[in-house]
């Protein structure tokens, strides 16, 4: 089999579906099980690809996707933001890798033009891989995720440059055949940057409107594959990276009503085309020169991660503002070789900077770190994770002393909130405290009036006026942190109520025992949903109401119920078995029907049924 046609496809979906759940169920990660299948059926393991070249060039579809996904994540607002860690930090991180590299390869024996080419090429890190990774792991919103992206964004753009001082950096001659070309090529590229920007702006949101007024999901989906290949092709053309030009294009419509249905649309191709280029990355590991020169690769590799890991973190330590833990994550996703690698080592044998045997051997270098990489994310996650946090040190904010407040909030996200919006409108004096200083910081931009401190200190909640307070309201996501404060609360405040935040059944028992009133996050939410789902399905206002009030009795009833028996599976199991049974039979009941239909009588219309 040589490449082509259904049994090819068939062969890449047979292996990902053998290969990737495996990975996962040890917790290797999606991208080294995507990457071990390359290995395998590539021209260096079962042969079922000799072609890696073309897979690779048409894989890179999947890149192009995700960064057009990412982009959808992002305007230009935020963009703006972004621009200090984008050329700050990560202008600098390519600066003094790809020098500290060249110096490496310098001491190997490279001329200097050589030397700067490698060095500038071994300091880009694999935007695919990287970010995929921090995917899998739920880290591109943690900061050094974010710090990540920046710095990935910022070697993309790199790449243009680069690319256009290969010929200039290569043999005299050749420097002066070619060097109005490589200009000629710089402003092709900024050219065609300029009309994506342009064009995109003034064209994207109407041909988005037009084909939505035709109400045809397919054309739809045509419009938004088009958006993306047609933007990459673009930049493509120019000199370019694609997902450079899919990137533009989303940022060009992150702002748009369009968002949402295009990522919808386009995920499901990003998914299976991204694992097909990690599959034809591992193919292009050359493996005859791995094992022909194991300890020089060996080497390579080692010098490579060492170098981008220890400048990595040092960037990240100073101008990136990032904790140790952070720092180190940064630093292990950014510490691998780059796919646009193959091509800098291409362009380099091309222009006569290098020979094949030496782009041989950075190649599969380059492809032997991206497989490291998700084995070095594991080692660094299981070292943070037997080390404790470090709290950075700091003094409670002073407390306002204006009197005193009836509710005192421990904890400002999503649900403590709401809480204090409603308190505000009512014009009932309370006090927010919040030990999470992400969480203060970000508040405090949309000028909340909030207090950094540990609401489980007596000293801060007598400084507060908690002893007048006649409500606490605990609304820490945490479930261990809540708890800590809440036992707090309860020890030195008996008297008051304490509201707790309880993210399932398990946590509110745990509240109750300790004499808090948990309020489970998700119930009422879910509750509203259910009765607007009756409701859009024609069930009578008064009837999805009772049928709503009657659960919401029955479940209070049923927490307080298998309250004492928790530990017991046997016997939670049996609770609620039986407690579905009469939950049947009560709304059966309602409703004039059942055994228990003539014991519920003298309802009010529209009143719901209790049970005392």
């Amino acid at each position: 089999m040589h490449g082509q046609g259904l049994e090819l496809a068939l062969v890449f979906l047979i292996a990902a579906v053998i290969a990737v759940p495996v990975f996962r169920r040890f917790g290797l990660g999606a991208v080294l099980g995507y990457l071990a299948a390359g290995v395998a059926l590539g021209p260096f393991g079962l042969k079922a690809v000799t072609d890696t070249e073309r897979v690779l060039a048409a894989s890179e579809i999947g890149v192009v996707m995700m960064l057009f996904v990412i982009g959808l994540e992002l305007s230009l607002p935020r963009l703006k933001v972004m621009r200090k860690p984008v050329f700050g930090v990560g202008g600098l991180q390519v600066l003094l890798c790809g020098l500290a590299l060249a110096g490496m390869a310098t001491l190997g024996g490279l001329s200097l033009q050589a030397a700067l080419v490698v060095g500038f090429g071994l300091a880009l890190s694999s935007t695919a891989v990287g970010l995929q990774l921090l995917a899998e792991r739920k880290s591109l919103t943690a900061p050094h995720g974010r710090l990540a992206f920046a710095i990935l964004l910022f070697q993309d753009i790199a790449a243009i440059p680069l690319l256009a001082a290969i010929p200039l950096l290569g043999s005299a001659s050749a420097a002066a055949a070619e060097g109005n070309a490589a200009w000629l090529a710089v402003a092709e590229a900024i050219g065609a940057i300029a009309l994506l920007v342009i064009g995109g702006r003034l064209l994207l949101r109407q041909v988005f409107r037009i084909v939505a007024r035709s109400e045809m999901p397919e054309v739809f989906t045509g419009a938004a594959l088009l958006t993306v290949l047609g933007s990459a092709w673009l930049m493509q053309h120019a000199g370019l990276s694609a997902g450079l030009g899919a990137f533009i294009a989303g940022v060009l419509l992150a702002d748009s009503e369009f968002r949402h249905e295009l990522e919808s649309q386009i995920e499901p191709f990003k998914g299976l085309l991204l694992g097909l280029f990690f599959m034809a990355v591992g193919m292009s590991i050359d493996l005859d020169r791995v094992l022909a020169e194991p300890v020089f690769i060996a080497g390579l590799v080692a010098a490579l991660m060492l170098v981008k890991f220890v400048l990595i973190y040092l960037i990240g330590l100073r101008p990136g503002g990032l904790d140790r833990r952070e720092t180190l994550q940064l630093a292990a996703v950014l510490a691998l070789g780059g796919e646009f690698a193959f091509v800098v080592f291409s362009e380099a044998v091309r222009a006569g900077l290098l020979d094949l045997v030496a782009r041989d051997r950075l190649v599969a270098a380059v492809g032997v770190s991206m497989a490291l990489t998700p084995l070095l994310l594991i080692v660094v996650a299981r070292l943070l994770s037997h080390a404790p946090r470090s709290t950075p040190e700091r003094e409670p904010d002073p407390l306002p002393d204006d009197g005193h407040p009836q509710v005192l909030i421990a904890g400002f996200g999503r649900f403590g909130q709401i809480v204090a919006r409603l308190l505000a409108l009512h014009q009932t004096p309370f006090i927010v405290i919040e030990h999470d200083v992400e969480q203060l910081e970000f508040s405090r931009r949309f000028g909340n009036t909030i207090y950094y401190g540990d609401p489980a200190r007596p000293d801060l909640l007598r400084s507060a006026g908690a002893a007048h307070v006649r409500v606490f309201v605990v609304a820490i996501d945490d479930p261990a942190e809540s708890l800590r404060v809440t036992r707090a609360i309860r020890h030195l405040y008996p008297q008051a109520r304490v509201f707790v935040q309880a993210r399932d059944r398990r946590v509110a028992w745990e509240l109750m025992d300790i004499g808090a009133e948990p309020i489970r996050e998700l119930l009422y939410s879910s509750l509203h949903t259910g009765k607007s789902v009756l409701r859009a399905l024609g069930v009578p206002e008064e009837t999805a109401r009772m049928i709503t009030a009657r659960f919401a009795d029955h479940d209070a009833r049923l927490l307080e119920a298998q309250h004492p028996i928790r530990e017991d599976e046997d016997a939670l199991r049996q609770t609620v078995q039986d407690a579905r049974r009469e939950l049947e039979e009560l709304l059966r009941a309602d409703v004039g029907e059942g055994v228990l239909a003539r014991s519920i009588d003298g309802r009010r219309d529209g009143e719901a049924p209790r049970l005392d």
